[in-house]
């Protein structure tokens, strides 16, 4: 079984359920998972957690997300898309410094509303399902964050723009609320999410170069090993006369420690957060945090795999 996490091309035409279906077949596994949806017509950066590594999936999911979307002034959809029932046109009046107020006014934190086209449960049926059948129901704001927001070309009524954003923030209804907030209504024509954490555009593959990789017996390559994900936490290395103590996802103390990031585990040393904790030979358990009232790490999320 492949552990580790691979940077997919999600293609046009696919959801992000379908690119599991395929890499299941692909990679003859069953353990592997995505880490957020992406709209069928949207295209981009989908990291899909494999084996071990789909322990990972909700803390990627939490990582910021990167996306290029082109918004289509003067025309309101049901889908809050250009796929969508239109609802709504009117002539774009608007100048460009208007417009380009009302979309820069977007960045930082705000709530928002989520559409009614979404994969989000209500009484476990998903929202989607509920607007097919005609049915409209009352959804409450969420907070979001959109971090940056870049204008990239201006051609009303096309907008192109570059968007950095919190888990759970929704491009299309972007597009919707900057269309209703100048006034002349607005959708989401087109979408490319170029970045999820540190996963970008130009290191994703499609399934046929993920095939083509596996036929070539060079796929390996490509998969980011999961201790690699947590880059920015010292690595903690445990005496191996103690590693049947993390084996059994137990917490372990100063005295267990071999060292960690290179300094000795002193009696006075101030103690990191979260490590990444390692046995002698090199063999990544998970990571643990520093419980300061025990003096003594317990684990947050463990990797290690018997097989």
């Amino acid at each position: 079984m492949i552990h580790g996490v691979i940077n997919v091309y999600k293609e046009k035409g696919f959801t992000s359920h379908d690119v599991v279906a395929k890499l299941r077949g692909i990679l003859k596994q069953k353990k592997i998972g995505h880490t957020g949806t992406l709209d069928p017509d949207a295209v981009g950066v989908l990291p899909v957690c494999l084996g071990s590594a789909t322990k990972l999936c909700d803390m990627l999911t939490d990582r910021s997300k990167e996306y290029i979307a082109e918004l289509q002034l003067g025309v309101v959809t049901d889908t809050q898309d250009m796929t969508g029932k239109v609802l709504r046109q009117c002539e774009v009046l608007q100048q460009e410094e208007e417009i380009r107020k009302v979309i820069l006014s977007f960045q930082g934190e705000s709530t928002q509303i989520p559409p009614m086209y979404s994969a989000l449960k209500v009484n476990g049926k998903k929202l989607y399902e509920l607007a097919r059948e005609g049915k409209e129901i009352e959804r409450k704001a969420r907070p979001i964050q959109i971090a940056e927001m870049e204008i990239q070309e201006m051609r009303i009524p096309l907008v192109r723009m570059r968007v950095v954003c919190s888990k759970g923030t929704y491009i299309r209804t972007l597009c919707h609320d900057i269309g209703e907030k100048s006034g002349c209504g607005g959708a989401m024509k087109s979408l490319i999410r170029s970045r999820v954490g540190e996963f970008l555009l130009e290191d994703a593959l499609t399934l046929g170069q993920i095939e083509a990789l596996r036929d070539e017996g060079s796929l390996g390559e490509k998969i980011v090993k999961v201790d690699e994900l947590f880059r920015e936490y010292p690595a903690c290395i445990i005496e191996n006369s103690w590693k049947r103590l993390i084996e059994n996802g137990n917490g372990f103390g100063k005295e267990q420690i071999f060292k960690i990031s290179g300094l000795k585990a002193q009696a006075g040393t101030e103690m990191p957060d979260s490590v990444r904790v390692y046995d002698e030979d090199g063999i990544f358990y998970g990571i643990y945090g520093w419980v300061k009232e025990k003096k003594r790490f317990e684990p947050v999320k463990m990797f290690l795999t018997k097989e």
